[in-house]
């Protein structure tokens, strides 16, 4: 994707751009800190992305809101083998152009979804072959058996087959290369929203969509979101009235926002894990002055920037009780977490990191570069400045490179990068969409490792990864998992910082529901 300008907009500029919005009380006004990276649904894995896509573009099966699968533009299926699964589809439906849904559009899709450079082929990873079997059916034939098959496919989202022919988008945008695309800046779904506008950086728009195969709960009719990068100019939209609701409050605002009375927050831990990567691959580190070295390739030396890093300092003062402090890289409520694996690897100890690192034969320490995102997560920068502080302290000089996440993310999936910060929501709930796409070995044709930015590699956790994926003995797979996630943790592959607390704030008279994932719903949303 091209470059866009990272506009800085004054508060005159945001208010004149929010009053488009206004347009009455079935028009939800959204801000947040990060714009949508995309429109094409399966260009990037990025979770604001996500939040807009799954309103333009549905998925054979969705959640409910208790997190339970329930049929989408699927309305059965049943399990022909273990191997081969079979889905009715819903008939009637018709895309925002008019044009019918049919099996032709499925196929194309989870096709094109499991085709480089698709960034979403962890919703697809087990599956070998789609076959059309009527207009109105498809058969999912799979590399092997897959327990969570269908909490995989809530996010392959399905697009129109001719559309996306005539419009030369047959293939997903190449995010990572900045490629451009029709379907990169258009979009063409089935959902209860049509995506009217997106102006990249300014606005989103989407309008009800009025033929929709379901009816929502809520009375939105339009949603226009802006992204806002300020904090304060963030919060003063909300109280002021200029937006009705924010996904990504500012933890320093809170207690103002708590003592409005037009202000409501509804607090929730979200299945997120903020942590730090390394670069465990490349033989020498870049700018280090370590000449023919890579200090990170050192077990010693990670774990000695785990043990610098005051855990306890960053949940109280930097994220103001925000966060749950993490000793493992997913988050209670998915499914492989334990409270054994959630204690910290080792004690923050500066004396005891700066023996590590000599002991590895770093007494004097290293040069090292930390990329972070300033846009996307709850107070990202600020964590990175504490931690570059942190690191420092040990010896290890430590320079702060931020960006907005549209920039971050692609030297993140270029591998462009010695040290970083990340967070890594869990779609399905299950510790495997993190251990394949996040550490398992990376290899460029598939989910494999598709986030693993460090390109470390371990086989011993492969083959572990290789054997979740396809145990059906749900005892064994949960044990499988906690053996990788430990490995993980003993290796200190990762160092896991904490897991995210996502409090969202509104307008007194917006009623929604909190979710886990980071994604309002503005179907199961009213404004009175």
């Amino acid at each position: 994707m091209n470059h866009r300008p990272n506009f800085k907009l004054g508060a005159l500029c945001v208010a004149a751009l929010l009053a488009t919005g206004a347009a009455g009380a079935a028009t939800m006004r959204w801000a947040g800190a990060n714009d949508i990276l995309t429109v094409d649904p399966h260009a990037q894995n990025h979770q604001t992305t996500h939040a807009f896509l799954q309103q333009v573009y549905e998925s054979l099966v969705r959640y409910d809101k208790a997190y339970k699968i329930e049929p989408a533009l699927a309305t059965r299926w049943t399990q022909v083998s273990p191997t081969q699964i079979r889905f009715e589809l819903r008939k009637g439906v018709k895309f925002h152009d008019g044009a019918p849904f049919t099996a032709d559009d499925v196929v194309f899709s989870l096709t094109r979804a499991m085709t480089p450079p698709s960034n979403m082929q962890s919703a697809v990873q087990s599956v070998k072959e789609v076959k059309k079997v009527d207009d109105h059916t498809v058969d999912l034939i799979l590399k092997g058996p897959n327990p969570i098959l269908l909490r995989e496919l809530t996010e392959a989202r399905i697009m129109n087959k001719a559309w996306a022919e005539k419009n030369n988008s047959q293939k997903s945008q190449d995010y990572a290369a900045k490629e451009e695309n029709f379907a990169a800046r258009n979009a063409n779904g089935t959902g209860p929203f049509i995506m009217v506008g997106w102006q990249p950086d300014v606005k989103v728009t989407l309008k009800k969509n009025p033929n929709w195969w379901d009816k929502p709960t809520g009375n939105i009719d339009e949603v226009v979101f802006t992204p806002i990068k300020s904090a304060a100019t963030r919060s003063a939209a909300l109280i002021s009235g200029q937006v009705d609701f924010v996904a990504d409050p500012p933890p320093q605002d809170l207690a103002r926002m708590k003592g409005s009375p037009d202000i409501k927050l509804i607090e929730g831990a979200e299945n997120r894990t903020i942590f730090l990567g390394l670069d465990q691959f490349r033989d020498e580190l870049p700018g280090a002055g370590t000449p023919g070295k890579n200090p990170l390739k050192d077990k010693r030396v990670r774990q000695a920037l785990y043990q610098a890093i005051d855990s306890a300092g960053l949940h109280s003062r930097t994220m103001r009780n925000l966060s749950v402090p993490a000793g493992t890289m997913v988050a209670p409520m998915v499914n492989g977490w334990s409270k054994a694996l959630d204690e910290r690897a080792a004690k923050y100890d500066v004396e005891a990191a700066k023996k590590l690192l000599a002991d590895a034969g770093y007494p004097n320490g290293f040069s090292l570069k930390l990329d972070c995102p300033n846009d996307r997560y709850v107070n990202d920068e600020a964590i990175c400045q504490a931690v570059t502080a942190m690191w420092t302290r040990i010896g290890v000089k430590t320079t702060l490179q931020a960006a907005p996440m549209s920039q971050f993310v692609t030297r993140v999936m270029n591998s462009d990068v010695s040290a970083y910060l990340f967070g890594w929501g869990v779609a399905t709930f299950d510790a495997l969409y993190s251990l394949d796409s996040l550490m398992a070995t990376k290899d460029g044709k598939t989910s494999a490792g598709v986030y693993n930015a460090g390109r470390f590699s371990n086989a011993e956790l492969d083959t572990k990864i290789g054997q979740i994926k396809v145990e059906m003995d749900m005892g064994k797979r949960d044990a499988l998992l906690a053996d990788a996630l430990k490995l993980v943790k003993d290796e200190y592959l990762y160092l896991p910082v904490h897991h995210q607390i996502r409090p969202w704030a509104m307008r007194n008279n917006v009623d929604t529901q909190h979710r886990a994932d980071d994604r309002p719903m503005p179907v199961w949303t009213t404004i009175k």
